[in-house]
């Protein structure tokens, strides 16, 4: 692993209604089968890990990524692109705060593990 700071941190605007200053505090590189685990203060968490293919985003949608206090989501903004995000499960009202404010649409719960079999069974799956 290995972790390159943004000193000073990289500031831009983000946000295509409500728009919202972001700080890009540095640069973290993985290499295969690293995992880095982040954390808010109210102790939820997420590992993302690197693989030779790509990544794991995410700990399992539907198991350990809600025990460790996080839905996930799909939404759609109003430029027709999607985003998965990730809700920590104490802030809900925030988060429909911030869809109203930024125009964006919930496509799915991901972490519905039941819509998400309806969904492969209506695709041909197993």
């Amino acid at each position: 692993m290995k972790f390159e700071p943004n000193s000073p941190p990289r500031k831009f605007e983000a946000g295509n209604h409500k728009i919202v200053m972001i700080s890009d505090i540095g640069r973290l590189q993985l290499l295969p089968d690293e995992q880095i685990t982040i954390a808010n203060q109210r102790g939820a968490e997420l590992d993302v890990t690197m693989k030779e293919w790509g990544y794991y985003a995410t700990p399992s949608l539907n198991s350990r990524l809600l025990t460790f206090g996080l839905r996930s989501a799909l939404v759609r903004n109003s430029m027709g692109r999607y985003f998965v995000l990730l809700i920590d499960s104490e802030m809900q009202g925030s988060f429909e705060t911030y869809m109203a404010e930024q125009e964006l649409t919930l496509a799915l719960w991901l972490d519905d593990g039941e819509a998400l079999d309806d969904l492969l069974l209506d695709r041909g799956g197993s």
